[in-house]
């Protein structure tokens, strides 16, 4: 039961982080589109989540994906609703700036990540430990390579194709990103950090 309020919390976060993209994507953000967000977020988590756990029986590897996955969902939507955020307050969507978006951003969601996949997703019983800390950064810091290199390739080196938006193809880029590290991040804390 814990779990689906964890991850009803998390649908709740996702509701509200996708507004700054949306609103970036051109939707008009009405007080309809709030509430469809957030409701429907708060009410598709858990199916998905239960879904996740009705197929761990299979494998059980599974339900620890699901966790991970949930939390990868809650901290795309950090990454992405800064980086938007950041792009709609100045109006930057290439360049140095971008880049250094992309990483604050990224760093933002990391921080979440490490909170939310060593208590919940890996269930680690021990306490923060500085040097479980800095094998957490190791690791994060080679997915952050992935995440923003490729990103910042995507929109500096090969830009937009077939006539995106700048900032359609900006959001595109750290998309392919975020996938990109996602499962470098999974099986890093899975065998190196939270085992």
């Amino acid at each position: 039961m814990k779990d689906f309020l964890l991850v009803s919390l998390i649908g709740f976060l996702v509701g509200w982080l996708i507004l700054p993209v949306a609103a970036n994507f051109g939707f008009k953000i009405t007080i309809l589109f709030i509430f469809c967000s957030v409701i429907g977020f708060v009410l598709l988590a858990p199916l998905v989540l239960a879904v996740i756990y009705f197929l761990g029986h299979l494998w059980p590897v599974l339900r620890q994906f699901g966790r991970f996955a949930a939390v990868g969902t809650l901290n795309t939507l950090i990454n992405l609703g800064i980086l938007n955020l950041l792009i709609y307050l100045t109006g930057i969507a290439r360049g140095f700036y971008y880049t250094l978006f992309v990483a604050l951003a990224f760093l933002a969601a990391v921080i979440n990540s490490y909170f939310w996949n060593k208590f919940w997703s890996f269930q680690s019983q021990t306490s923060i430990h500085l040097s479980e800390f800095f094998r957490f950064f190791l690791v994060t810091l080679i997915g952050l390579i992935i995440n923003d290199g490729l990103a910042s390739f995507l929109v500096n080196i090969v830009g937009p194709l077939g006539g995106f938006n700048p900032i359609i193809w900006a959001n595109l880029a750290a998309f392919i990103g975020v996938a990109a590290s996602f499962l470098w991040n999974f099986f890093g804390y899975r065998y190196f950090i939270f085992k």
